[in-house]
């Protein structure tokens, strides 16, 4: 496999990394019909966990079964597949070595009533299964939040040292947070920024809004105007938050959207210079035609076919 200039150029991002995590790295950049742009789609299934069964897959009967996004991943042509151990576990000797799998190693539940993950699984586990990266939450602006930065922090350093690549996906909840706060602008880039700061490889955020929500910043704000009327304008701000562009960065797709909102959420995000989306229900969740013309529409996205 031969490496492209631009993934190349994002390897070089990495200054401290040891072979072996850019070699997971070049992995994911490489995989699928966006191998090699620097763009990903990533199919993420932690939802069963995080909505319980019957919420993440009903809709789409077939999708209980792990094996299924598993194929759905590797049909699609996409980055990687992403998800608790569980679900790998239950398809990784029939698909080892079929698409980079990236082990989520903490979750929540909707039976709790408090903003924290448990560590569900560990380095030794994704190594086991031959994962490329480690996947974890945190919750900034959680009452929990600097425990969860810290087991983070713990798991992150065994996973670079095992040369695995490190995924953060950064959710801003907790009691001072309201939904409009979650997903604003300012807390959005500010959560990609502490994702960075902790080590994150790849950092997986929410859409933003273009809300500002946190009063000590709205002075700033105010002062230094940033662009908010498009997506496009509010992904590259988030994007540069990310040092400066440095960091790659990919968008969820949030709750269920019309084929051409998510269509049109990728072109937001292809334009303000965001690395790609990790759609997870939205895809999963339709026949599985459905979802491969959708994933096939928003490669074309970020192919520039489109």
């Amino acid at each position: 496999m031969k490496l492209t200039r631009r993934v190349k150029e994002i390897l070089s991002w990495y200054e401290s990394d040891n072979p072996g995590t850019k070699a997971n790295l070049a992995r994911i950049l490489m995989e699928g019909r966006l191998g090699g742009t620097g763009r990903l789609v990533i199919l993420p299934v932690d939802q069963g966990f995080e909505h319980g069964p019957a919420r993440s897959f009903a809709p789409n009967p077939a999708a209980y079964d792990p094996r299924y996004h598993f194929e759905l991943a590797i049909e699609a042509g996409l980055n990687a597949y992403a998800a608790p151990l569980g679900m790998i576990e239950a398809g990784a000797s029939t698909y080892a070595g079929a698409i980079p799998t990236i082990l989520k190693v903490n979750s929540s539940n909707s039976l709790s009533t408090t903003k924290d993950q448990a560590v569900t699984g560990t380095v030794s586990d994704a190594l086991r299964l031959g994962c490329s990266a480690i996947g974890f939450t945190i919750y900034p602006g959680s009452e929990y939040q600097f425990e969860m930065m810290e087991e983070l922090r713990e798991l992150a350093e065994e996973a670079k040292a095992a040369g695995l690549a490190v995924v953060v996906w950064s959710y801003p909840r907790g009691p001072n947070l309201d939904k409009t706060a979650e997903t604003a602008l300012d807390i959005c880039a500010y959560a990609a920024h502490m994702a960075a700061l902790l080590g994150a490889h790849i950092i997986k955020v929410k859409p933003p809004t273009g809300a500002i929500s946190l009063d000590a910043a709205k002075k700033t704000y105010e002062k230094n105007p940033v662009d908010t009327s498009t997506l496009a304008s509010r992904i590259k701000h988030v994007t540069d938050a990310c040092f400066g562009g440095r960091r790659l960065v990919v968008f969820s797709g949030g709750e269920a959207g019309t084929a051409e909102s998510m269509v049109e959420m990728a072109r937001g995000i292809h334009a303000g210079g965001g690395n790609g989306s990790i759609i997870g229900r939205n895809t999963f969740q339709r026949p599985k035609a459905e979802a491969l013309k959708l994933l096939s529409d928003i490669i074309g996205v970020y192919k520039g076919a489109a």
